[in-house]
């Protein structure tokens, strides 16, 4: 009796991103986030696929996208121990495990309605106070909000 392996082939990146080690229940979080709706660019999507480390994933594979550190900022926020594949000419250039900033500036808008923030045109800056769990500081008002308070812009 032979075992065969079942596998879906999915095209490989010449150039672009691989997200992976996404919780599955937070991919779609990140695509919304992203805005990956609204780029032409090719995108393939998985969720829910095995993963030794974490159960289930989700994998995001963006053709021709390279992110900012904004980008990542905003994806470690909702994903902090996703990763970063960088794809050049079907090689992995780099890769590396997304690290939440300790400042983070412009991303988040701070919950206090009174806070200068949100009255001033002005851009929000707030400190990471504790990684596990999340908690971030505002820099004006300083109120602290957990990660299910956090509304990312």
């Amino acid at each position: 009796m032979t075992t065969a392996k079942k596998e879906l082939a999915v095209a490989a990146l010449e150039n672009g991103t691989v997200i992976d080690r996404i919780p599955s229940e937070q991919l779609f979080k990140v695509v919304s986030m992203l805005s990956l709706d609204t780029i032409p660019n090719s995108i393939t999507i998985g969720n829910n696929l095995s993963s030794k480390k974490i159960g289930a994933k989700g994998i995001i594979k963006i053709a021709n996208h390279f992110f900012k550190d904004e980008e990542i900022n905003k994806i470690a926020l909702i994903a902090p121990d996703a990763t970063i594949n960088v794809i050049h000419n079907y090689e992995v250039v780099e890769k590396y495990h997304i690290t939440l900033h300790d400042t983070l500036r412009g991303i988040i808008r701070c919950n206090n309605p009174k806070c200068i923030s949100n009255n001033e045109p002005m851009e929000t800056v707030f400190h990471v106070t504790r990684r596990e769990p999340l908690e971030v500081t505002c820099r004006y008002c300083h109120r602290s909000m957990k990660a299910h308070e956090i509304e990312i812009l």
